[in-house]
This record gives C-alpha cells, structure tokens and sequence, in this order.
C-alpha cells in the first residue's frame, strides 16, 4: 500500500523558516513513523535528520509531533497523510530540536532532590504509601510530547511551566527527603492555569496523569495550607453550601420547572449549567426522547457533581454531594449527562467516592435509541467540537459524530483539531479568563476556516465559551450550539 507523508523539513543554512515536503512511500504492516522516516531517506535519498537511540520506547529521544500531537517516532503506526513536525522547541535541524531552554528551566527550579547536606540525621523514611504516591508521576522518559501538546503552553499568552514541570514538583514534593518548598515553585510557575483538558495523557508514552496526580493533588494541598483556591473558585464552594449548585440564577430551575416521577428507570442527572443556566438544553432532551418513545426522571434533591470543586482542590465537601447524589439516584439503572465535565465526573470520580453507578453521555444513549426515519432535513453547515472530558475523559468520539451526520440536509466538516481544548474548564473560565480567551480564540478561527454556520459540542462551558471567541475574533454569526439543539431543528 503506497501512503503520502508530511514531514517538516529545515535547514538553517538555506531556509528561512520550517516547511512541509510530501513523500510518498510503501507501507509496510506495523510500520512505526521512525522506520517510514528511514524509508523516505533511502528511496529518495532526503537526509532528514531526527533522533532516536533505544527503539523500544524507553529512552524518549525520538520524541515528534504526529498530526499536531506528541509521540515517539518509534512507538506511533504511520498513516496516510500523516503530518510529522518537530517538538515545539527551536528547531536545529528538520525534526532535531534544541531543548536546552526547558532544561534551564529544570536547572534554575532546582528540580533534583533537595536535602539536608549538614550531617543531621533526618526522619525521611519512606513510606510503602510515599512510594505509591510518587510512583505515579516518577516514569517519565522526558520525551517532551506533553510540553509540546499543552494547549496553555502553546497558545496562551500568560506564563504556564506546563505538565512536565508540574510532574517534576510533584514527585519532589511527594518525597519526604525534599526540603525544597515545591508547593511555592508550583504555584509561582502558573498550577492554577492548567485546563484540565487531559491532552498530556493522552500523548504520554507512559500514561502519566499529569493532571489528575499531579496539579490536582498539588492544588488540594494547596487549599489545605491555605494557599489556595482562587478567589474566584472560593465563589463554586460557596454557592453549593447555599444551594447545592456551583452557579446562581434568579430565575426558575429546570429541575423545578418539570414533571420529576414519569416511573422510568431512566434518569437525567442535569448539573448546574443545565438546571441555572441553559434549561432549554434540559427540555430539548426531554422532547427528543419523548419523540422517540422514551419517558426520562428528572429527580428532585439532586446537587452538582463536584466537578468544580475536584478541579480546583476544594475536596472536603465532595464525599457529602457524591451521598447526596447516590441517594437521589439509588434506584435508577441508567443516567443521562448532558453535560461532559458531569459526565466525567461521574464516570471516573463517583467510584473513589462509594458511588458506581451506570452513566451514559447523551450521545452514547441516543447513537444507540434515535430513530433517524423520524429526522426531518435541516440545511446548515457545522463543524463538531469535543470537549475534553467527554473526548480524552471518557473515550466519546464517534457516537456525536454519527448522530450529526444521521440528519438529513446537515453538511458535516471537521475542524483541523476537533479535540484541542476550547480553554473553559479546570477552573480557568471563572479564575483565568485570559487564558481561556486565548484558547477560545484559536479554537474560533479553526471553526471559521471550515466555513460552518455552527460549530456543534456536549458542553455547556464549552459552548458558552467559544461562543465567546468566536464573537471576539468578529465572527457573531457562528454559534456555539449543544448537540440537542440541532436535533431538535430536525422534528
């Protein structure tokens, strides 16, 4: 099978900045990107310089960007069309890089083990539990593919150190031998400007969570020292005391405005964005499903999931919501989430608290229960944006995509990165409105490029933000709409 590939060439000496060329080779079966890369320089003789030593995904030399994303050469499967680029680093040559700015940045924070040199006998055993802890975040092979990835690193104007220093604090901070107050150095290097977009688990060779155990963790310890949340944030924790929601409204709340007990076993878990702020998302579900034969509860007493405060590190009221909300849907079989940051949540956090329990993104439910003769055409161009916890959270790709092009009528074209954050959560709306501004206004002009009148996602602080970038960049006339708003332009 002959396949084209893109490969990011330069040479100093005779360019003036970096350039794709196109290559078209044979494609043989497990073929990695490093072996078409030695492919490319033995049919066509191209001399493209990169770097790789143990081939077996160990050492991290061989570390690339593949379709905008951070691989190893030696571990990624090539592909038709793939585009292959350097690290974001200053390139020397081709996909070879000059890393020497971010090991600065190690040498100067210090980011080695700090101990008592003074002859003082310590107490710094460690702990089965200590080992445990930083075990999690110490398998690093530096390949970079995260620093490369992050969309706060690359995109936004505010300073961020990014998840592979963030990685580094941790496990100096987890380990009690360090007397370095990593906690400070985290802080000061940007820990409340990470998205929570998960794009650094994604691309890690060795699944490190970087978020999850690393800048969560350091932001829990953070708020237990009094050195956090942001102001800002404080305001989630404060709402959900008085009214069970992270957000205020002075109208009505969805779950007060509908019938609660129709005696289905299925019910619709809201979240606050719904219940406060876009009810109309809560009633376009109901009557779809209703249009296909399905009655849904929408239970009285339920609160917000806890997102907010999970991301945020305002952990010690979460076991309390996780009760409340088991209580409330003890008896259901199966819950709808409309709302991705929910959805996750529920998912991947619930069962660390006690509660495991069957929840389903209203895509996933209706990719398997819409009845598609019942679509009536709607002529409109769109383009689809995944939120990062339902696309890297949860694994949900395929089902919004299916359920868009089930409409008659509806043109359906990709973004060149569907699934590069938006900017909107890990609490950076509300704390760092700059930086998902920033993130929202790269993500309005790639929308804009496909030409679509609306760009179509499952997250309510999704689309409330690139709302928001898309009017900033001049571009009021496309909408950010949830993905039942679509469905119902076609009953």
């Amino acid at each position: 099978m002959m396949i084209k590939v893109y490969v990011s060439r330069f040479n100093r000496e005779t360019d003036c900045e970096p350039h794709l060329e196109c290559y078209e080779i044979e494609k043989t079966p497990n073929m990695k990107v490093l072996d078409a890369l030695q492919a490319i320089n033995d049919k066509y003789d191209a001399d493209i310089s990169f770097q790789s030593s143990c081939r077996a995904g160990q050492c991290g030399s061989c570390g690339i960007l593949f379709k905008g994303n951070g691989a190893l050469a030696c571990q990624k499967e090539i592909q038709d069309g793939a585009i292959i680029e350097p690290l974001k680093f200053p390139v020397i040559k081709d996909l070879i890089v000059d890393k020497s700015s971010i090991e600065a940045k190690v040498k100067d924070l210090e980011l080695s083990l700090q101990c008592d040199h003074n002859g003082s006998e310590l107490d710094t055993s460690i702990t089965k539990q200590d080992s445990k802890e930083t075990k999690k975040v110490r398998s690093c092979i530096e390949c970079y593919s995260c620093y490369s990835t992050c969309p706060v690193v690359n995109i936004a104007t505010e300073e961020f150190g990014g998840p592979y220093l963030m990685r580094y604090m941790r496990k100096f901070e987890t380990d009690p031998r360090d007397n370095f107050n990593r906690l400070k150095e985290a802080l000061d290097d940007g820990l409340y400007n990470c998205t929570s977009c998960g794009k650094c688990l994604a691309v890690c060779p060795k699944n490190i969570n970087t978020f999850g155990d690393a800048i969560e963790k350091m932001r829990a310890i953070a708020v237990a020292n009094e050195l956090g949340p942001l102001p800002e944030h404080v305001v989630f924790k404060e709402n959900i005391l008085k009214t069970g929601r992270s957000i205020t409204t002075d109208k009505p709340s969805f779950v007060d405005e509908v019938e609660n007990n129709t005696g289905s076993k299925i019910a619709f878990f809201t979240g606050c964005m719904v219940d406060y702020k876009f009810p109309e998302t809560g009633h376009k579900l109901i009557k779809i499903l209703k249009e296909n034969g399905i009655d849904i509860d929408v239970p009285e007493g339920q609160v917000c999931c806890g997102s907010p405060l999970l991301r945020t590190g305002q952990t010690d009221i979460v076991q309390s919501l996780v009760d409340k909300n088991k209580e409330v849907f003890k008896d259901y079989d199966t819950i709808i989430t409309t709302c991705s940051g929910c959805g996750a949540t529920l998912k991947n956090n619930y069962p660390e608290f006690g509660f495991d329990l069957n929840v389903m993104d209203v895509s996933e439910f209706l990719a398997e229960n819409l009845d598609a003769s019942k679509l009536k055409e709607v002529n409109m161009k769109v383009t689809y944006h995944d939120p990062c916890h339902l696309g890297r959270g949860q694994g949900i790709k395929d089902q919004p995509r299916e359920i868009i092009e089930m409409i008659p009528g509806v043109e359906f074209e990709e973004m060149i990165y569907p699934c590069q954050c938006c900017g909107a959560g890990g609490g950076i709306k509300s704390g760092k409105p700059e930086i998902a501004m920033d993130l929202s206004k790269s993500k309005a002009d790639m929308i804009k490029d496909t030409g679509a009148e609306a760009v179509v996602t499952i997250c309510p602080f999704c689309k409330l933000n690139l709302q928001d970038g898309l009017d900033e960049i001049g571009c009021e006339n496309i909408k950010a709409i949830h993905i039942l708003e679509l469905l119902d332009k076609s009953l």
